[in-house]
């Protein structure tokens, strides 16, 4: 009995496919069905001829439990693409809707009401340009992928080298040797084959550093010399670019964001000068702790997203210091020079 109702609701499931009718009302169909056959079980005594050919209640409301969770899941997805939806109607941009596959994949953004459809817009629409996808680069690479950043540039000469595979973890060991922008987009159509990629292959300098941010919204500096954090900062200075810039020594590890069309500093604004030789010691020098490059670039991806959404505060004047030796974060204020040579009026 319980074989031929239910191959009664799944010929009728596929005749309402048949016919056209949309998934949603096939879903409700064969939700009322097994409601009502639950019920009618519910109201009979165990020892009713009925129920006991249809096998008692128990099975019955298992079913049920299963069709309510698949009705629930799609109207939970009906619900985002209508809030999307809603948030679109607001924005002056004209572009296509959601899919049903980005309403699910970026569900956990749009359900946040400090980002919502109009914000996952934002990020689709985007642009964000990478400098260096090293320790720092890898982890921003992977969460402005996977959260849907619509064209990520990056910009590399490097190679991989057997030394880099204890904290750059977008790597393999079987590809050394290789460059690593190649390979970085690679791992980036891997985790979300909807990004744009533009891969540079060759070393940012100053020829070539405005023409390539002005068609970037947010340059994200992850490079490990001071020549390309200046270069990067006049750059980003003349072209009005956010400039998201994170640093590593040995534990310790620094954020900020600067933007001085917005009214903070410029990185020259903060270190006006690069040290003396020697100075500061490199990774290869005085080391690195491995997972330091994934928290302060994960902490650089935050920053980036906050300013593609405008979603809360951002470190715009202020630098944000990791000390993970001793599990210690501070906040310092960065204000703008009045005698900067690069930003200052």
């Amino acid at each position: 009995m319980i074989v031929v109702v239910l191959s009664f609701i799944a010929f009728a499931w596929f005749l309402s496919g048949y016919f056209g009718m949309s998934q949603n009302f096939r879903l409700s169909i064969v939700f009322l069905m097994f409601l009502s056959i639950l019920l009618s079980l519910l109201s009979l005594a165990e020892t009713n001829s009925f129920s006991v050919k249809m096998g008692g209640w128990a099975p019955w409301a298992t079913i049920f439990f299963l069709v309510s969770l698949v009705f629930l899941f799609q109207l939970f997805i009906k619900i985002l693409k209508n809030k999307s939806r809603d948030y679109q109607s607001n924005d002056d941009e004209k572009n296509d809707e959601f899919s049903d596959h980005e309403l699910e994949r970026y569900s956990r953004h749009i359900i946040l009401k400090e980002i919502g459809g109009l914000g996952q817009r934002r990020i689709k629409d985007s642009s964000v340009l990478i400098l260096g996808v090293g320790g720092l680069g890898s982890p921003v690479i992977q969460y402005l992928a996977a959260s849907g950043v619509g064209t990520i540039g990056i910009i590399d000469d490097d190679k991989v080298s057997l030394s880099n595979l204890q904290r750059q973890v977008i790597y393999p060991t079987d590809q050394l040797g290789e460059q690593k922008v190649f390979l970085a987009t690679e791992a980036i159509h891997k985790l979300n084959s909807n990004v744009n990629v533009r891969p540079y292959n060759r070393r940012l300098n100053a020829e070539i550093a405005e023409e390539i941010f002005s068609e970037y919204d947010v340059i994200v500096d992850g490079t490990d010399n001071f020549e390309t954090r200046y270069i990067a900062n006049a750059a980003a200075t003349k072209t009005n670019k956010p400039l998201v810039s994170g640093a590593l020594s040995q534990w310790e590890g620094q954020v900020s964001v600067f933007a001085p069309h917005q009214g903070g500093p410029c990185y020259a604004c903060v270190f006006p000068k690069p040290p003396k030789e020697g100075a500061v010691l490199t990774c290869a020098e005085g080391g690195v702790f491995s997972p330091l490059p994934g928290v302060i670039g994960s902490f650089m991806a935050v920053e980036t997203l906050k300013i593609l959404t405008q979603s809360g505060s951002t470190l715009l004047g202020q630098m944000f210091i990791y000390d993970s030796l001793n599990g210690e974060t501070r906040k310092i204020k960065t204000d703008r020079s009045i005698k900067c040579p690069v930003c200052s009026d």
